[in-house]
């Protein structure tokens, strides 16, 4: 099981009340969302392996270079590109979830210069075995693959709401498998990820396209050839983006060569791997109750 962590404490940060706080005044509203999400996850699916992957870089040069919208409208300040807008309140608590993991005895995984997503993509296509992808963020769709037992646990709708994405779930939702899904996403595009899309191309037709003709290289193929059938329209549409459609290809596919610990053991503890220092991070930081709940999930892999 491959967590998207950012995905997670985020959503925890605005759905958990904001009432909680440390002995020194921390809010702790998405730490124990977040401990509470991940021990939620043990008892619904008792993975084998759980891996917390990390933003390590949330907005890569790499991905920049190629489309300087990338998550343009997330940058909190123009003279740094690399801040990324985060309510004070929650960045004040990535540290404190990263020193309980810590002390509970997952693992978690971020490599510099590769946002989560890459680091999720390269052990997804690294493993032999079944993956479960936990996320709310629609990109792991390109991850999904029956044939590999690859699906993702969407958390869009609450962690009380999940819904298991394979390869069928897609096709009922956006008439696409995940091999297709990211040709469909770059051509209707993600303002949350500022992909502008391809002007007067929406979903449906995107869809329909990447069905019909294939990947974005053969669809731009289709689109110059007056022969392939396509509505004249839509090919003008098509190639009046060809330059965004080709620096988006490249940046939106989660297949980049990233540096993984070889092996990476992962396993699910059983019990506290710093049972001192995880009494003092619940009792400075007020999360006797969410460790608890944890340290009980966990108890069933003894």
């Amino acid at each position: 099981m491959l967590l998207d962590s950012a995905s997670m404490y985020f959503r925890a940060f605005y759905g958990v009340p904001d009432r909680f706080e440390g002995l020194d005044g921390t809010p702790v509203n998405a730490v124990r969302g977040f401990i509470d999400a991940i021990a939620g996850l043990l008892n619904e699916f008792r993975p084998d392996e759980l891996v917390a992957c990390w933003d390590n870089d949330w907005r890569p040069e790499f991905r920049v270079q190629l489309l300087p919208s990338y998550k343009a409208q997330r940058v909190a300040d123009p003279a740094d590109p690399a801040t990324e807008e985060i309510p004070d309140r929650l960045s004040v608590q990535e540290p404190v979830m990263v020193a309980v993991l810590a002390a509970l005895g997952f693992a978690r995984l971020g490599v510099d210069g590769f946002e989560a997503d890459d680091v999720i993509a390269a052990l997804t296509h690294r493993s032999e075995g079944p993956v479960e992808i936990v996320t709310g963020d629609r990109d792991m769709f390109q991850l999904v693959d029956d044939d590999r037992a690859h699906r993702v646990i969407y958390t869009a709708k609450g962690m009380r709401n999940l819904q298991l994405v394979d390869d069928s779930w897609l096709h009922s939702k956006y008439s696409v498998t995940g091999r297709q899904y990211a040709d469909m996403a770059i051509l209707r595009g993600d303002a949350s990820d500022g992909l502008p899309g391809v002007p007067g191309i929406g979903e449906k037709t995107a869809a329909s396209l990447v069905t019909r003709f294939g990947d974005l290289h053969a669809i731009i193929e289709a689109a110059l050839d007056p022969g392939s059938g396509m509505a004249k329209g839509v090919a003008a549409k098509v190639l009046a983006s060809r330059e965004y459609l080709t620096a988006a290809d490249p940046v939106v596919r989660l297949h980049h060569p990233v540096p993984l610990p070889d092996p990476l053991i992962a396993p699910i503890p059983d019990e506290p791997a710093d049972p001192e220092a995880l009494l003092m991070l619940a009792e400075h930081y007020n999360l006797e109750s969410p460790v608890n709940r944890m340290l009980h999930a966990m108890q069933q892999y003894a």
